[in-house]
């Protein structure tokens, strides 16, 4: 697969990704704004600047002018605020790929943020907020990180609180916008059945975005020397839970046996706490372990719906799972299933143009690297047996333990379930 990249003289990288086999074109813009870059009086602002972006510009001043162009030829579209990122994406029929270049980089560059705007998207922003608390099965991702973070930026909602959505001002949105969406912390990406000129549009398009660097986030700290729990109280028929540990970043090559430990946790339907949680005791309907890994930050984590009255057998099935890996590391054949099964799935996700697209702008901004897929693959490939045992020794010790959890329970409850036996 063919992935080049341009370094334009403003600062702003650009990644082709040609597919002429494609009957689609992908445009993605991605910035390193997020919440990791708020302050706490603002924090929830990258959000609220990621609606105002589809209100409005001069050359398209409604959302329904916004809306309708890329509606006419059926394209999809839409953008996403993350902690170290904001994306803004369209995908079209690749005979539309001028358009779509023209549409993402109209609204990303032109936007009118105008205050009767803010004020209109506030309510809608608190509907939204209000969706996550409604939902445990979302929120209790939320408590994770403010279980693995505390008061810190790392910590805080990604969609900010009440009283920060309701006292954030068309002025503070103006001004993070001007020292946050700038061309060295900017990176487009086009994907799919993509036109020679490509390079030559996106450049032309995007010309006008400043220069300026942006400020620097703040570092995430982390600093634990025992269990932490967090619990939310609230009737529900089911508990829903999060527990696990801190984990390695994205500089961090240990991150990838990280990746392996997850996934035979808990990757897909034949790992192990699927088989011990769903399929032999019947705890939970779904049951999954992911691994994620930021700039400064990393974490592995078990995730679980369970009947409220066996909470406390599903935490220890889960974590004496934990502590035979770490004991005893995974057998030659479990190791081999896992990396098929990850390289496997890797290049299923990877199929489509638009998944391309974020992949590769994703490394690119956080880590100003492009693997390739074979070279993501053999990074995984080449993880031993022994590095994956001590990646388990290193998060699953007592100290290291976390959970989050929502669910008709107090936080002493469940205090003495957090440790390894």
């Amino acid at each position: 697969m063919e992935v080049n990249k341009t370094k334009f003289d403003s600062g702003l990288t650009l990644l082709t990704i040609p597919q002429k086999e494609r009957s689609t074109a992908t445009v993605l813009v991605l910035v390193g704004a997020g919440s990791k870059y708020e302050t706490k009086e603002i924090n929830g602002i990258s959000h609220i600047l990621e609606h105002l972006i589809f209100k409005g510009t001069l050359k398209r001043p409604t959302p329904q002018d916004i809306a309708a162009e890329l509606d006419r030829v059926g394209g999809a579209y839409n953008a996403f605020t993350g902690q170290e990122y904001t994306g803004y994406y369209a995908r079209v029929d690749s005979q539309h790929f001028s358009l779509a270049a023209d549409w993402v980089s109209d609204i990303f560059l032109n936007a009118a943020l105008r205050d009767e705007d803010l004020q209109r998207e506030k309510p809608v922003i608190m509907e939204e907020l209000n969706m996550y608390l409604d939902s445990p099965q979302q929120y209790v991702s939320e408590l994770w990180s403010e279980v693995l973070y505390g008061d810190q930026p790392a910590g805080w909602k990604i969609i900010g609180s009440r009283e920060t959505i309701e006292s954030i001002s068309i002025d503070q949105v103006q001004n993070y916008f001007q020292e946050y969406y700038t061309a060295p912390k900017t990176v487009v990406v086009v994907a799919g059945n993509i036109p020679d000129r490509a390079e030559e549009i996106i450049n032309n398009k995007f010309k006008s975005l400043q220069r300026n660097e942006r400020p620097s986030k703040e570092k995430t700290k982390v600093k634990q020397d025992k269990p932490q729990l967090l619990v939310h109280y609230k009737e529900t028929d089911q508990t829903h839970l999060c527990v696990g540990g801190h984990g390695f970043s994205l500089k961090d090559d240990q991150r990838f046996a990280q990746i392996i430990l997850a996934s035979a946790l808990g990757g897909n339907m034949s790992s192990r706490l699927f088989n011990i949680i769903r399929e032999k005791n019947s705890l939970a309907y779904y049951v999954h372990t992911s691994s994620s890994s930021s700039t400064d930050s990393g974490s592995l984590v078990t995730q679980a719906g369970v009947t409220n009255s066996k909470v406390k057998k599903a935490l220890r099935l889960i974590l004496e799972e934990y502590q035979k890996i770490a004991q005893n590391g995974l057998e030659a054949e479990e190791l081999q299933k896992v990396k098929e099964y990850l390289k496997g799935s890797l290049r299923l996700k990877l199929e489509a143009a638009h998944q391309l697209a974020f992949h590769f702008g994703k490394e690119q901004l956080l880590t100003s690297q492009t693997l390739t897929i074979d070279e993501l693959i053999k990074k995984i490939t080449t993880v031993t047996n022994k590095e994956v045992k001590k990646v388990a020794q290193q998060i699953f010790q007592n100290k290291n333990l976390n959970l989050a959890l929502i669910g008709p329970f107090n936080k002493e409850d469940l205090q003495s379930q957090l440790t390894f036996k």
